[in-house]
């Protein structure tokens, strides 16, 4: 039994598409660019031991982590982590002398559970801290700066397009109102406005939460991350390795199923989003909103790309 904290979402799912990915390479390049706790890596390392295990996250706590749980690992030269973001690979493998292909890669988007339980970082509304919601706290846009200093027409935007709240203006009317009071800078004060100005429409669904998600996804440049690392990562794979993604809202899972399907290196896997067991579900409530899809490079593919780059798109 997994605890709350650390359970890794659809493990089951993401096993099972990697152990049934046709890779030639027995010893395996495994890259986890979302670690977090290391859930997923620590199963497929008792999967395939002589894994090598290459890891990325934007939060310096996760980084600090691992080093201390995969010690061991590190010593034998079998583990290297970095923080940095996913979208950054390229780089990363510049700078770090990594190597330019992987047979499998994870990514599991979102915030992670011991990020939403410390009310330091300010993710969520459910616990008092400062607005803050940097997953890396090197970055210098925090979710209070947004509050308190971007005109009204932009609130407006980041809440209906990263929130997808259909009419915000109540709620921004509220905060231009109340930030010429005094500064607006706890997570408190902003979910407590946000209930005042809307109250609850529906039953278990804290009225914050649209807005949280979007100031988290504004802070972090999520999305730009997934479009511009999605891109990376594909061409980092080995023929027949795979992608695997899993993601907790729409805007996220509408992004990797059109990179997904227009992708000139290769293919989904499955035409059909994969979703949770309801015993997962029941078990372990974070995963109720994921969602699974997986990408595969095909050598046909990039072998044709190849030839159109040095021929002009000209077939013999």
């Amino acid at each position: 039994m997994h605890s709350q904290n650390h359970y890794p979402v659809m493990l089951n799912e993401v096993m099972d598409m990697f152990a049934q990915a046709d890779i030639e390479n027995p010893s395996h390049n495994y890259l986890d660019g979302t670690f977090g706790r290391g859930g997923h890596a620590r199963a497929l390392i008792d999967r395939f031991p002589e894994l090598s295990l290459y890891a990325l996250d934007k939060d310096k706590e996760a980084i600090e982590h691992g080093k201390e749980q995969f010690a061991q690992r590190a010593k034998n030269k079998k583990f290297f982590i970095e923080q940095a973001s996913f979208a950054s690979l390229d780089k990363v493998i510049e700078d770090k002398h990594w190597p330019a292909k992987y047979d499998m890669i994870l990514l599991d988007l979102g915030v992670s559970s011991p990020q939403l339980d410390q009310g330091s970082r300010g993710f969520s509304f459910y616990h008092q801290g400062p607005l803050d919601m940097r997953m890396d706290q090197r970055a210098p846009l925090t979710a209070e700066e947004i509050i308190n200093y971007w005109s009204e027409e932009e609130l407006v935007d980041i809440f209906r397009d990263y929130g997808e709240v259909f009419r915000p203006y109540n709620v921004v009317k509220s905060i231009i109102r109340e930030r010429k009071k005094g500064s607006i800078s706890s997570t408190s004060d902003l979910s407590g406005l946000i209930e005042r100005s809307v109250g609850w429409k529906k039953k278990g669904k804290h009225p914050a939460t649209q807005y949280f998600m979007a100031l988290r996804l504004v802070v972090n440049r999520e999305l730009e991350d997934l479009k511009e690392g999605l891109q990376a990562l594909m061409k980092r794979l080995v023929p027949g390795g795979r992608l695997v993604v899993i993601t907790f809202h729409s805007l996220e899972d509408r992004i990797v199923k059109q990179v997904f399907k227009t992708s000139e290196y290769g293919k989904p896997v499955n035409k059909k989003v994969i979703k949770p067991t309801r015993e997962e579900e029941l078990e372990n409530k974070r995963s109720r909103s994921a969602k699974l899809r997986a990408f595969e490079r095909i050598i046909e593919q990039s072998l044709k790309q190849e030839f159109d780059k040095r021929h002009g798109g000209r077939h013999e």
